[in-house]
């Protein structure tokens, strides 16, 4: 696995960047910005720190798929740290086995930082050989349009 980096600067608040990326006040802004991934992206469970947390999307057949994870820590306003252990396919939860070993235990940290009126959002992302020109070409989009849903309330 390597690590991968990916920034943006938004003129918004800490505090409105980090509750519209996580979409505590509304699950939908986190909805908008992670369709890049997946149209049907979402969450299900918490991102307090010791949560379990699913990432869920639909595939081509529009069956639920996605990745099974934990709440490493949660600093509110600085930083979100998640750790991916399975997969979830329907209703089934893969933790273990080739599908699984390639990547479990990957983390992916959301960190905050102000700078004057605006925010500067890193994320770091564990991803595979396969999937790196991926997150490379979407990251940056989803970091996107993260900044411009906040930036347009």
């Amino acid at each position: 696995m390597e690590q991968k980096q990916y920034k943006i600067e938004i003129k918004a608040s800490i505090e409105k960047v980090f509750d519209y990326m996580l979409g505590l006040s509304s699950k939908k802004t986190y909805e908008q910005w992670t369709s890049v991934f997946n149209p049907a992206s979402t969450f299900e469970g918490s991102w307090e720190k010791g949560s379990g947390i699913l990432f869920i999307g639909t595939n081509e057949n529009g069956n639920r798929e996605g990745m099974i994870s934990r709440i490493i820590k949660n600093i509110p306003n600085q930083l979100v740290s998640v750790q991916h252990y399975g997969i979830l396919e329907g209703e089934k939860e893969i933790l273990e086995g080739t599908q699984v070993d390639q990547w479990a235990g990957g983390m992916e940290n959301y960190s905050f930082e102000k700078n004057g009126n605006k925010t500067i959002v890193t994320v770091e992302v564990d991803v595979t050989g396969e999937f790196s020109e991926h997150f490379d070409s979407t990251y940056p989009k989803a970091l996107q349009k993260l900044k411009e849903i906040v930036e347009a309330e």
